[in-house]
């Protein structure tokens, strides 16, 4: 770059009083400026090589000029000059900087010294600027003269008199190059040779946490592991998950129907919280990774192998490490792994581009990141225990600080273990070193160095870890988590601690008893059977042919028996109500010796008869019908009258009835199981006025025997089955209103029981003692003659 001079005064304050040296030559010459050496166009040089006898003057770095010859030179045109003088300013004033920046605003570094040669009425300064440098060619002669730099031979700049110009530049492979020029770019790996803005060679390349595309563009590579309750962001700070709720991880406002969520639980203590299980949510779809490498896509389940299988957009696989979700969406990148215990979120992104949720800010407030749509109502409930004093955590540290020495340290400069180390600590100084956790930690480590193609051979024979994932194709309901036996050995799924604390509080293996009206049933928690070593397949009722049925999503184990198979239930009576009693048992053994505990659960259910419900009707009204509940009990008794014997007849209202004229009434139940309950007519009685207890009474059904002052009545299928019927002569009270009102009184009996009544003298006696529900049924019904 050249600029003019615009006045004289340039010339006074370069040339003002500084500290110099100055010699005067009179022939061709080679001056040394070791003191003050040139970069001229990217080469330095300590030699200045001025001839003045060739016709031209000629200052050169490299030899003395020759036509032809190739040289770095700065030739003067044609004078004729007999001498010239030389001069080295080692001290240049600020102000001399100044002025130089002011016309060349390219020069970036400080002056450091500068040389003159003058010659007739003409001054050649050259500056020296570090890697960069500067000229002036300056005269008082009113005769103008040009002045030509050369490199290798060949014009790079040919100016007038009064003018800067910058001579800076930077040499490679023999080749001169402008500065803010691009010498040579591989885009397979990014690097990139450039003469930059202040005339040095420059090489670029990916920071420490971009990656090469392969097209010449870096972009961001970072990975944000999730392990334990700990989260460790992409900018390597560590952030601590204390409940039980679901949080955003990742999220960027560049894609707002994109999110992975990190899904918290409890384990074996109520006050640590682990990641149970990462949710992306793609485009309204929802991919969830959950323990033992199950993976959903909303409500389906799907089969994965080490073969990406595509799935809205993201590619889904399964070995034996874990599962990974992969997709590209705009310009991201994004991979998650989850091996059951630890996710590990690789982005790959454009510089600047920001990224959301625990994994890209730390700072903000769990509050600010918790996503109650997606959590339990009481997640957020905080629970204390007491320490375990089993857990020394100076061996905890030891262990936790394996990541700061061989094979783990040669990672440590692109990884940094502390974050890592602290979540080890942080979770192994307070929860037993069980389930994997004395290797999870490390674990994480390694697969992220790997991310970052570091090999940290044989860490898995140091540590004795395994690379493969714990638990794996072992699924567990929601209230489980999969863990192990014995350390180091086999594994089931246990039951959660908080989930397992209620059942605990009453030292019980299940929930309450479930009574229906034909049916009951006990369902036990299946990993609570499994703390007591107990296999739900040995169990069974007081008939040893009905087992428990185990679910296989939830791993609960229900027993139930019914009115169709009792399975050896005993039934009781307690006054008026009528008790069902079965057990879970452990089958009898052969065995002289056993090492488990004997199960025995007692378990009943008490029944009821409904409350008392009356009714009264017109016999024209054909039938009535009435809905009672009362209990567990729910069913509607029904009394209809009839004209014949085999009761096809109903009585309409249009029926005329006449004196002594026999009618059937039928009193059925709907609703009733009748392999469990009968209906028993215990009283039926006529009134010439609605309530069943005003006075004139007739009785026709006394304790379920027909009345034996009346021989027209007769009683059939009393207490054998959900209906009865019975019959009589129909009548009018003597000197009443012509209108007759017919109540009766039923109730229910345990089938299992004699529920007959005894009629001596052909059903004209006492019915027998049965058992019966607590609480009666009126319904009534009334004629007119």
């Amino acid at each position: 770059m050249l600029r003019p001079l615009l006045c004289f005064c340039a010339l006074i304050a370069l040339t003002g009083a500084q500290t110099y040296t100055q010699q005067t030559f009179t022939e061709s010459s080679v001056l040394n400026i070791s003191s003050c050496p040139i970069t001229y166009y990217g080469q330095q040089y300590e030699q200045l090589y001025v001839n003045i006898t060739s016709g031209n003057v000629t200052v050169c770095f490299n030899g003395f000029f020759s036509p032809g010859a190739g040289g770095d030179c700065i030739v003067v045109g044609s004078m004729d000059v007999q001498e010239f003088t030389f001069e080295t300013n080692l001290h240049p004033s600020s102000f001399d900087q100044n002025l130089i920046r002011r016309y060349l605003r390219t020069i970036q570094n400080s002056l450091e010294c500068y040389i003159e040669i003058a010659f007739s009425h003409y001054h050649l300064y050259v500056h020296n600027l570090g890697t960069q440098a500067s000229l002036l060619f300056f005269t008082s002669s009113p005769d103008p003269a040009m002045l030509e730099t050369q490199v290798g031979g060949s014009t790079v700049n040919t100016i007038h008199t009064q003018t800067y110009l910058d001579i800076s530049g930077c040499r490679h492979s023999g080749q001169m190059y402008r500065p803010r020029k691009v010498i040579s770019s591989d885009p397979q790996t990014c690097v990139r040779l450039t003469c930059n803005e202040t005339a040095a060679l420059y090489t670029s390349s990916c920071g420490p946490l971009e990656r090469c595309q392969g097209n010449g563009i870096c972009v961001l590579d970072s990975t944000c592991t999730v392990t334990g309750p700990t989260i460790i962001d992409v900018h390597g700070q560590i952030n601590s998950i204390q409940d039980r709720c679901a949080y955003s991880l990742f999220s960027t406002p560049s894609l707002p129907d994109f999110r992975v969520l990190g899904n918290f639980e409890d384990r074996r203590r109520t006050d640590v919280s682990f990641l149970d299980s990462v949710t992306l949510r793609v485009d309204g779809h929802y991919i969830h990774l959950e323990q033992g490498g199950r993976v959903q896509l909303d409500d389906s389940t799907l089969t994965l192998s080490s073969s990406s299988q595509l799935e809205n957009g993201v590619q889904l696989s399964k070995d034996q490490t874990g599962v990974t979700a992969k997709l590209s969406l705009s310009n991201l990148t994004i991979s998650v792994f989850f091996d059951g215990d630890t996710a590990q979120i690789r982005l790959e992104r454009p510089a600047g581009s920001s990224v959301e949720g625990l994994c890209g800010n730390s700072s903000r407030s769990l509050s600010d990141l918790r996503l109650p749509e997606y959590s339990s109502t009481s997640c957020e409930m905080q629970y204390s225990e007491p320490a375990d004093s089993t857990i020394n955590c100076t061996s905890v540290t030891e262990r936790c600080s394996l990541l700061k020495k061989a094979p783990f340290s040669s990672c440590n400069s692109d990884i940094d273990p502390e974050p890592y180390i602290t979540a080890c600590t942080n979770t192994l100084c307070k929860y037993p070193a069980v389930d994997g956790l004395n290797c999870q930690f490390l674990k994480a480590y390694a697969r992220a160095c790997s991310l970052h193609n570091h090999t940290l051979d044989g860490w898995t024979l140091k540590t004795g870890c395994s690379s493969e994932a714990f638990c794996q194709n072992r699924t567990c309901s929601d209230h489980e988590f999969c863990g192990e036996k014995t350390v180091g050995g086999d594994t089931r799924c246990f039951c959660r601690a908080i989930f397992a604390s209620k059942y605990q509080a009453n030292n019980s293996l299940g929930d309450p008893t479930v009574c229906k009206q034909n049916s009951a049933s006990v369902t036990l928690v299946g990993c609570l059977l499994e703390d007591k070593d107990v296999d739900y397949s040995v169990l069974h009722l007081n008939d040893p042919t009905c087992r428990g049925q185990a679910d296989e999503l939830t791993h609960m184990v229900t027993f139930s028996f019914n009115s169709s198979n009792s399975c050896g239930a005993v039934v009781m009576s307690n006054n008026s109500q009528v008790i069902y009693k079965n057990a879970i048992m452990t089958e009898n053994s052969s065995s002289i010796i056993t090492r488990h505990d004997h199960v025995y659960i007692d378990f009943s259910c008490v029944q009821t008869q409904p409350d008392i419900k009356t009714a009264t009707f017109r016999i024209r009204d054909s039938s009535v019908i009435r809905h009672l509940t009362s209990g567990v009990w729910d069913y509607t008794l029904t009394m209809k009258a009839f004209t014949d014997a085999g009761r096809t007849r109903a009585v309409e209202s249009s029926t005329e009835l006449q004196l002594n004229q026999k009618i059937w009434v039928e009193l059925k139940t709907d609703g009733l199981d009748g392999n469990w309950v009968v209906v028993v007519t215990d009283s039926c009685w006529a009134t010439d006025q609605p309530p069943a207890n005003s006075t004139p009474r007739y009785n026709l059904i006394i304790n379920g025997c027909a009345n034996p002052a009346d021989q027209t009545v007769q009683v059939v299928g009393n207490g054998k089955g959900t209906s009865n019927y019975f019959s009589f002569n129909m009548f009018e009270f003597t000197g009443g209103s012509g209108e007759v009102f017919l109540h009766c009184k039923v109730h229910l009996c345990p089938k299992r029981n004699n529920c007959v009544p005894t009629c001596p003298a052909g059903d004209r006696r006492r019915r027998s003692v049965s058992s019966k529900y607590e609480g009666e049924a009126f319904i009534s019904m009334a004629w007119t003659r």
